[in-house]
Parts: C-alpha cells; structure tokens; sequence
C-alpha cells in the first residue's frame, strides 16, 4: 500500500519520467534547514545511485552544523557562485524543487526556477502553488525527507539507499520533527527511522553534529536571549522574544545560531504560543510555534507574510523591529480569545 507521500499516479509519472539517466537539479528553500539539506542531499545520492546526473542548488549557505552531510562539498549556494547555481538549473532536464510550496522561498533562483521546463515538487507545507508537472505534497508527513523516502520505495529504487543517503534523510527527519517530539511524529516515521538506521546511519554521531557543536559566543547569545529578551504573557499563554542587530553583533552572530531559539519560549509551563522577533538588514523575521489547535500558519499567512505548519511557521516584516512586535503584541488577545485552551 502506497503512503499519501507517494500517490500512485505521480509515482507512475515520476518513474516513465526517470526511466533513462536524466541531468537532475534539486533546489530547496531559502534559509535551508536541516529537513532541506537531508532531503536535497539525500535525493541526490539515490539518483546518482540509479545513474542520473544530479546536483544540489541552495539559494544561501547553510548553517554550519548541517556542512558535515554528505555529499554537501559538491552543493552548489547561489550566494557564493550565482552564475553556476544558474546555469545547473537552465540546463537541468527535470528540477526537483524540495520542501518549499512557491517560487518566492528561493532567493535570486527563484526566476531560474520559474522558467525551468519541467519541475517536480516534493514537500509537505499547506496549501502549494501549482508550480509542477509532477506533485508530491502531504502535509500530514513530518518532513520532506521522510517524503523522499517514501517515494523512494515506491519507485522502487530502494536499494539506491546506501548509508550517504540514509544519513543525510535522517538528519532531516530528526530536524523537522523536533527529535521525534512534535505532534507530526507517527508509528510510520519511526519505521522509516528504523529503516535508515539499518541502512548505516550512526545516530550518535548526527546527533552530536547537529545539537552538540556550539560556539561559547552562541551559548552566550542565547543566556543573554532568555535572560534579557525574553518577555513572558501568562494572561496570553504567550512568550516573546525579540533581538535586534545590535543584540546580534554583540554576540558575533552567525547563520544558526538563533535555531530553536523559538521553542524554549515553548517550553515554559503554561505558554501555548512562542514568538521570535529577529532584525535583519532588510527585513524582521519572524517564528511562531504553538501548542494544540493553536494555528500559527493562517496567522502568519495573513500578517506577516509566511506559511509553514499549524504548530511552527514563519514570516517576514517589513517595518522596524520595534513596529513588528507592536503589531504583534496588538493582534494577539483577539487570536488567543479565537482559540480558547
């Protein structure tokens, strides 16, 4: 029986479409996180395992605990060689575009995306732009990766598998659903994990790479955060917080170091909503998580320019950072009251 990560109809399209070795792009989201890293690297090493040409395009350079993946020297980021990002994408048979819904999460690749002639998505947000030939979208999956491995069998390239692939999807599974707490977790997604270790993945060592590899100045940034940022609304089950650029210079900031940030504002007794105001040069980005029926997605779709997932999305904001968390803090009691605990 066919998983809803793999319809029967697209895989049949999917497999005439790889039936002979085809030059392959995988790109996925701007910011990519370690679900987008794992299921593009992971992805890759199963084509080229079945005799594709296949390569990896980010929009931006990953943060630098994901650079340990597999295969992720040969990833080529659009920040750092924009023409050859480019020109992979142009001169692709088949784009794969993985874990993102439109064309406006892709940076400076996103018109070299739009006008590749035959695109194929994988990805599990709400509500997708019909943006491919061929669709996989399940927003029930906890991840892209376990997507990927799903279609994987389906096609029935499985054996294509090897320990790379199983390490890189791993990893991504692991990200994406919060080492297997958050609520997207199913009894299926722990076989897929079992799967994967049986195909060689060493759990200690991705573990320890993605959480246990912090600078002191990260760790410093984030007592500072807590201690400092960190505003808490029992009365709202809410907690806020909010860092400017000068917050971020003062602890060297690097791409990353704010990852899970969000989540400990989460984790305080009672708080069924966390929020993450982050200063950029040209923007505020702004996480949401929550707890419950509490639907962050809709609300970020439709005030701070996002999407993602009922319980953790995110956004942007155009005014100050100041402004940003005004506006926030003025639209919460009416969301709250809308969602009674």
């Amino acid at each position: 029986m066919l998983s809803p990560s793999a319809p029967a109809e697209a895989i049949a399209a999917l497999r005439d479409l790889l039936a002979s070795p085809k030059r392959c792009a995988i790109v996925t989201h701007y910011n990519p996180d370690g679900d987008a890293v794992g299921s593009s690297l992971g992805l890759l090493h199963v084509l080229r395992a079945a005799g594709h040409d296949a390569r990896v395009l980010l929009p931006n350079t990953p943060p630098s605990f994901l650079q340990w993946l597999p295969g992720y020297t040969e990833c080529i980021a659009f920040d750092r060689k924009g023409e050859e990002a480019l020109s992979v994408i142009r001169n692709s048979e088949v784009l794969f575009c993985l874990d993102f819904n439109r064309t406006d999460r892709v940076g400076g690749l996103e018109q070299a995306v739009k006008d590749a002639p035959l695109r194929v998505l994988i990805d599990h947000h709400q509500d997708p732009d019909p943006l491919a030939r061929i669709t996989f979208s399940d927003t029930e999956a906890c991840a892209t990766s376990q997507m990927v491995v799903d279609i994987v069998h389906a096609l029935g390239l499985g054996e294509h598998i090897g320990a790379n692939a199983a390490t890189c999807l791993y990893t991504g599974i692991v990200t994406d659903s919060g080492s297997f707490r958050f609520g997207s977790t199913t009894s299926h997604t722990m076989r897929v994990a079992a799967d994967l270790m049986d195909r060689g993945v060493r759990i200690t060592q991705v573990h320890e790479s993605i959480m246990d590899d912090n600078r002191e100045s990260r760790l410093k940034l984030l007592g500072f955060t807590l201690n400092e940022r960190m505003e808490v609304h029992p009365e709202l089950d809410t907690a806020i917080i909010a860092l400017s650029l000068a917050d971020l210079k003062r602890f060297s900031f690097q791409a990353g170091d704010t990852e899970g940030f969000v989540n400990y504002g989460l984790s305080i007794r009672g708080i069924r909503l966390a929020a993450f105001f982050m200063e950029r040069p040209d923007m505020v980005k702004v996480s949401l998580r929550s707890k419950g029926d509490l639907a962050v997605d809709r609300f970020v779709n439709e005030h701070f320019n996002g999407g993602g997932h009922r319980n953790a999305a995110g956004g942007q904001s155009k005014e100050s950072l100041k402004d940003a968390v005004a506006r926030f803090r003025s639209l919460l009691p009416a969301f709250i009251a809308a969602h009674p605990a």
